[in-house]
């Protein structure tokens, strides 16, 4: 990040401060991914002011409070304004300062805290919808590249044991996007994309939509471009501690849809597991536990 969401409020005010503001200002200034990691104590001791100090400059711009300023910050750095290495910059600091242990229990809590929140009302509400659009569908065609990739390749590798509604667009010799062609409004197309946004994803996704095909998509905000066009949409939230994005919550939601659709699948489902498994066994796909082993 050049410079945070308040850089030119603060260059425009910074004459008229107490030489305390102007030294916090300075700070924030100087290191606006500091801004959005940091704790105020931390940013204050760094700045070399008090605490209180970092509160009166946020009310001296009109803000509640230095939360307000955080969280701006924050957005900034989710809005993709960092790119990897300078979101690997601000774990560096903070990984230093924290230590391992403390870096990898935020990392543990924070998903914690996002999986839960995928069990609100209203996201299994979508989540359900979605897996009932799938269900539904005469194919199941499923996208998602570079991080996205696992979502799309979990969601058809469970539908692949129970039949062959499932089609991966997985773009190998650079001909991912020729099956989609053969999609119609009978299918449906499951796509997964998070900020950074991968272009490709988007543009097949829009290419099946100008066709017709239902679109079902795994993404991280309402606003996202995938959200744009599809009928249903799940948002995850992608936040971590790390300097990469997560995927933990949107593997989740995949496993579940995966679930619920076979779950559809009746006896017929059932009938096509069993030939799976004699498959596997028939090729010893498996390792078997050793007599005697508990």
């Amino acid at each position: 990040m050049d410079q945070g969401p308040l850089a030119e409020r603060l260059i425009a005010e910074f004459d008229g401060m107490s030489a305390q503001l102007q030294t916090a200002a300075r700070y924030m200034l100087d290191h606006p991914s500091d801004v959005a990691l940091l704790s105020m104590r931390e940013q204050a001791r760094q700045a070399g002011v008090q605490p209180a100090t970092m509160t009166r400059l946020a009310k001296h711009l009109g803000l509640e409070g230095y939360d307000v300023v955080r969280d701006s910050y924050a957005a900034a750095v989710r809005g993709g304004h960092l790119g990897f290495a300078g979101k690997a910059g601000i774990q560096v600091k903070s990984q230093k300062l924290k230590g391992d242990r403390a870096q990898a229990t935020e990392m543990m809590d924070s998903l914690a805290v996002q999986i839960a929140r995928l069990g609100r009302p209203e996201v299994l509400e979508r989540i359900v919808a979605a897996a009932k659009r799938l269900a539904e569908a005469r194919r199941i065609y499923c996208l998602g590249l570079r991080s996205s990739h696992p979502i799309a390749w979990h969601v058809h590798y469970v539908l692949s044991l129970i039949g062959e509604s499932s089609v991966l667009l997985d773009g190998i010799a650079g001909t991912g996007a020729d099956a989609i062609g053969r999609a119609t409004d009978a299918d449906v197309l499951l796509v997964a994309s998070v900020l950074p946004y991968t272009r490709q994803t988007v543009e097949i996704a829009e290419h099946a939509a100008g066709r017709g095909v239902p679109v079902v998509a795994i993404t991280d905000s309402k606003v996202a471009p995938l959200a744009q066009i599809a009928q249903d949409v799940i948002v995850v939230p992608t936040h971590s501690p790390s300097f990469f994005h997560t995927m933990a919550p949107a593997f989740a939601v995949a496993e579940i849809l995966a679930a619920l659709v076979a779950g559809h699948g009746g006896e017929s489902a059932l009938a096509v597991l069993r030939c799976t498994d004699e498959h596997h066994a028939a090729l010893n796909i498996h390792l078997k536990p050793r007599l005697g082993m508990k």
